[in-house]
């Protein structure tokens, strides 16, 4: 992963590795003799999977793409399916409270909607931590639960990334999702140094150099087809991110490239079997 991973004992505010009672004699196991909740794994600044939610004792799998994360500066992000929520988080010992949960407001499907309503419901109030492994489970007072796994990230390597968001400054705007699945733009980086994908209209290669968290993109090479204004406007947009020197993220299966100006580009790892999609423009 290509976040800062930091222990217990450098910054108290930037993880929250968990233990549960009855490890206070040092020796790994609890009073009972089991194994004790712990784990090095930190709690904040990890992507999460979210794998279900159990509100009122009925469990609700996830939707694919499911995500939570905690952020070490007292916010919490998810994304369960369809609209982008935030929520104050405070982190205490294994105690989790979050606030009341602020959310977009876009149309779902309805089974998707109905995934998200009961998550945001397992969100609110105090919840206890349970750390086992790269398990997670947060559990309301009321005794909802919310099961997550660490998602490890993706490669940047040979993963087929579909972009998503375009980045400029502090805005961030969402990539049409009626755009033709042809065009739906697209990148891979393969083990010789270049780069190629889809654009938005237009299929583009070009030499992308990795050299610790930043990627020099020489200026791209790709066809000339013309294209409906709103996927020519992508097109722009995702083309000029990848020209000159950005710095990188991964998180999970999240790739952020961003320039000195800010602009940049959100994409997310397309699902086993489609990087060979990749190939075809």
């Amino acid at each position: 992963m290509h976040t800062q991973r930091m222990t217990l004992s450098v910054s108290v505010l930037a993880l929250l590795t968990l233990a549960a009672c009855g490890t206070e004699n040092g020796s790994g196991k609890g009073s009972d003799g089991g194994d004790s909740v712990q784990s090095d794994v930190p709690v904040t600044g990890v992507a999460w999977r979210v794998d279900s939610v159990t509100v009122g004792g009925k469990k609700t799998e996830a939707p694919e793409g499911a995500r939570l994360e905690i952020d070490p500066k007292g916010r919490a992000e998810a994304d369960f399916g369809c609209n982008h929520i935030s929520v104050d988080a405070r982190v205490k010992g294994d105690h989790i409270t979050l606030g009341k949960p602020v959310t977009t407001q876009m149309a779902c499907e309805e089974s998707i909607e109905k995934f998200e309503k009961a998550a945001i419901d397992a969100m609110g109030g105090e919840h206890t931590a349970k750390l086992v492994g790269e398990k997670l489970t947060l559990t309301t007072e009321s005794g909802d639960t919310m099961a997550l796994s660490e998602e490890k990230p993706a490669d940047l390597v040979g993963t087929k990334w579909t972009v998503t968001t375009l980045l400029s400054g502090k805005t961030a705007t969402t990539v049409p999702a009626d755009l033709p699945k042809e065009r739906t733009p697209h990148l891979t980086f393969a083990e010789d140094g270049t780069v190629s994908g889809n654009a938005g209209c237009n299929s583009f290669s070009g030499k992308a150099t990795v050299k610790g968290s930043a990627i020099v993109f020489e200026p791209p090479v790709s066809t000339r087809k013309m294209c409906p204004k709103a996927e020519m406007e992508v097109e722009r947009a995702v083309l000029a991110a990848l020209d000159g020197p950005t710095t990188y993220t991964i998180k999970g299966s999240t790739l952020t490239l961003t320039a000195d100006d800010g602009k940049g580009v959100g994409a997310t790892a397309a699902p086993a079997g489609a990087e060979s999609s990749s190939q075809h423009g």
